[in-house]
Parts: structure tokens; C-alpha cells; sequence
């Protein structure tokens, strides 16, 4: 079965909201460096629960969002928040964006407390814990792909618009700097995996290493200058931290693509970077799509929230809201905390429905519980999420040309302006 908007209210046939509230939690950090991308995590949690409850809500109880502050995402933070909805709230399920910093911690409590949580983690080792322990968390979904994909994703991307002619590389080096969070090593660990497979050395024999957060570069970017490399990747996760890579790098600027995960396409990053920004390539494995459905989900909002809201940072949780409240009310309604053989119900269709968002087809591996990719793993773009390649083409009107993949392209590469 794949879903839609309107499942929902077909499901509910004509029932009113009512009555006495489904709490429904989101994990994200509303302070600390994560806070751009955690206020529209949350953001998109209250516009899909307005929308479910416009439609009936799940089977004719309202939904309520009440939020955790993840802070600065580390595993006692994030444990913490969990045991805040939990205990004090009594959620009945959990959806938010990327905690990378907890490394799962927050698994056991959720599990023992039979509550569906759905998150964008992002990690590998989401994908290795659910297959190395089969039975244990049938509760917990991780709603895009592992992190793992970014990394060989971008190995194909530049190695896809050299063999097209759409870019003459000065040589065939590239670097490779990471943060230091385990989402940030794997990306990049992966990408050195594939690099040769495709024709490319790697600067200085392997990955480089910065802390996470920072922002002052110039060490980096004084040994990225002296290797020159044809392509940069940072795997780098704050938007404010990559942004300051961009400001300091066109200081002294080389002939080289620059490529960042996720964080370019967050507003703070074009607001903080400004002209630096333009002819930056970002991907996401979780983004949002330029058709038709994307564009008028952006431009609602936008009309909700303020011109400079970032409508892509709200796929992490607006879409998933929807897919568990049609998922819920087939099983028959929610569960709250304690209730595992109602949870299990409403797993059970979490798995067998996809539905088809803003951001792609979220359908779930029946092993690891993530989202399948497209067309990483899956060849049909109706069952799986698409790896979604951008440029920014303009600054103030927080314009992002879709580069890749097909069906989803909207326009072409161009080469960066600071190119010589």
C-alpha cells in the first residue's frame, strides 16, 4: 500500500478531532549550535499536527506536540529529553530530525517503554543495530537513509559531472575533511572506500579530521590550498560552522567544487555565508522534492512561518507525523506508553504502508527499519527516498538548483564563481 496526503481523511471518513489529546513528542535541539535546524524540526512537527487534526486527527482524537530539548545532542541530553516525554508527558509516540550526538542512547528506554519513535538520525549504525538485534526495538524507525550513502553518493555525483562534461577537474585530487561526530567520519570514510574505484586520489593519503563544532578553518585551509585539490568534501555538520568555511576559503579561493552534507541547505547557512555561499554543492538523503507537491508545501511554509524559514528543514519530521497518523489509525489508534502489542500493531503497518511526501517514498527495509534509498538500493523512485544533489544558484532568494537524480532534476550544474 503507498499513502498520501489524503489517506488520512479518507481513514477517518468525516470524524471530528475531539475529545482528549495524543501527545506526540520531537527530541530536537532548541538551543546549542543545533538550534536552526532543531526550530524547523519542530516547525514541522506543529504544521503536519494542525494538518492530521484538520483531517480528524487519528480517528477523531486530536494531536498534541510537546518537545524535548536535545541541546547540544549528546547521549545524557538526549536520554534526558526522552525520559522528559516519556515519564512526564506520556507520549505516545516520539518523531524528530537528527540527534547524531547520541549514538542510539535513547534506544533501550524507548523500546522498554513500547513508544513508537521515528527519527532522521542518519547513522549506520542504526541500520547495524536493528539487524544485529532482531526483536528488540520493533518500535523504532529511522525514516532516511543511513549517513553511509552521502559518502560513495558524491564519489558518483562529481564523477558523473566530469565524465558528462559538465566539469573539466584541474586533476584528479580530491580532499576529504571531516568532523569529528561519528556521522561525519563515516561519510567520509565511505566516500575514500569508492574514490579510486572512479579515478580519483585522495590529498594527503586519507581523511582529514577537525573538531566538531568550530569555526575558525584556516589550518585546514592552508593545507587544502597547498594540496589543491579538484574537489572538496567537508562532512562537517553545522550550518553556521560550514558556512565560516566558505567565508575564510573565498578569502584565498582555488579551483576546487566544495561539497558539504545536509547543512547548506538549511537558511542559516546562505544567511551567515551570503555571496560566499553561491556554487556550493550539498546533497541530502532526505530532502525536499521541486515538484509539485514540494513547491506547495514550501510556499505554505513559508506563508506560516516567515520568508526565511527553511522548508527543507522541516521534511525531517512533517511528513513522518503524517505516515505514523495513517499507520496508527489502519492499526486501529495509538499506544501509549506500556502498551507493546498495540505498538507492535502500529509498527506492523509503519512498515507495510508507503507514503509518498514532500520529501519522496518513505518505505521501510523490513530488516534494518530505514528508510530505503533511490536509487542507491531501490531502482523504483515510488519505493524509495531519493538522494537529492543541489547547487546554490542565489543567496538572498535562498534559491537551490535540483541537480540530480532523475525524475526529480529541476536544472544544471554551473561553475562556481570563484573559479578562475
Amino acid at each position: 500500500m503507498v499513502a498520501g496526503a489524503t489517506t488520512l481523511a479518507e481513514i477517518n471518513d468525516g470524524a471530528k478531532a475531539q475529545g482528549s489529546p495524543i501527545m506526540v513528542g520531537g527530541i530536537t535541539p532548541l538551543t546549542g549550535p543545533g538550534a536552526p535546524s532543531g526550530a524547523e524540526a519542530k516547525r514541522g512537527l506543529e504544521m503536519a499536527c494542525e494538518e492530521v487534526n484538520a483531517m480528524g486527527g487519528i480517528l477523531g482524537r486530536p494531536v498534541e506536540p510537546v518537545f524535548g530539548d536535545s541541546k547540544n545532542r549528546s547521549a545524557d541530553e538526549v536520554v534526558s529529553a526522552a525520559n522528559l516525554l516519556i515519564d512526564r508527558h506520556e507520549v505516545h509516540a516520539i518523531i524528530n530530525g537528527h540527534n547524531i550526538g547520541s549514538n542510539n542512547a535513547e534506544y533501550d528506554l524507548v523500546a522498554d517503554a513500547s513508544v513508537m519513535y521515528i527519527h532522521t538520525n542518519t547513522l549506520r549504525q542504526h541500520d547495524e543495530w536493528i539487524e544485529n538485534n532482531p526483536g528488540k526495538y520493533p518500535t523504532i524507525f529511522m525514516s532516511d537513509p543511513a549517513e553511509f550513502w552521502y559518502g560513495p553518493g558524491w564519489i558518483k555525483f562529481i564523477s558523473w559531472l566530469r565524465d558528462t562534461g559538465q566539469w573539466t577537474p584541474q586533476n584528479n585530487t580530491i580532499a576529504l575533511v571531516s568532523g569529528s561526530l561519528p556521522y561525519s567520519t563515516v561519510i567520509s570514510n565511505a566516500a575514500a572506500q569508492v574514490a579510486a574505484d572512479h579515478g580519483w586520489e585522495i590529498a594527503w593519503g586519507g581523511v582529514e579530521t577537525v573538531s566538531t563544532p568550530t569555526t575558525e578553518w584556516g589550518p585546514i585551509l592552508a593545507k587544502i590550498r597547498e594540496a589543491n585539490p579538484a574537489a572538496i568534501q567537508n562532512s562537517h555538520f553545522y550550518a553556521g560552522d560550514i558556512a565560516q568555511f566558505m567565508i575564510q576559503f573565498n578569502q584565498n579561493p582555488i579551483n576546487a567544487l566544495i561539497y558539504f552534507p545536509w547543512g547548506p541547505l538549511l537558511s542559516a547557512f546562505t544567511e551567515i555565508g551570503k555571496e560566499n555561499s553561491v556554487g556550493v554543492t550539498t546533497s541530502t538523503v532526505i530532502g525536499l522534492l521541486q515538484d509539485e507537491k514540494g513547491t506547495e508545501f514550501r510556499r505554505r511554509y513559508k506563508e506560516k512561518f516567515g520568508p526565511t524559514a527553511s522548508a527543507v528543514g522541516a521534511t525531517v519530521s512533517y511528513p513522518n507525523m503524517h505516515h505514523f497518523a495513517i499507520a496508527a489509525a489502519v492499526a486501529g489508534g495509538t499506544s501509549e506508553p506500556g502498551n507493546a502489542e498495540q505498538a507492535a500493531r502500529v509498527a506492523a503497518q509503519l512498515k507495510r504502508i508507503a507514503y509518498r511526501g514532500v520529501n519522496g517514498s518513505v518505505a521501510y527495509h523490513p530488516v534494518w527499519q530505514s528508510a530505503i534509498p533511490y536509487p542507491d538500493l531501490s531502482s523504483d523512485p515510488s519505493l524509495g527516498m531519493p538522494h537529492l544533489f543541489f547547487q546554490i544558484k542565489d543567496w538572498e532568494k535562498q534559491e537551490r538548483i535540483l541537480i540530480s537524480p532523475p525524475p526529480y532534476n529541476t536544472g544544471d550544474f554551473f561553475l562556481p564563481p570563484w573559479f578562475t
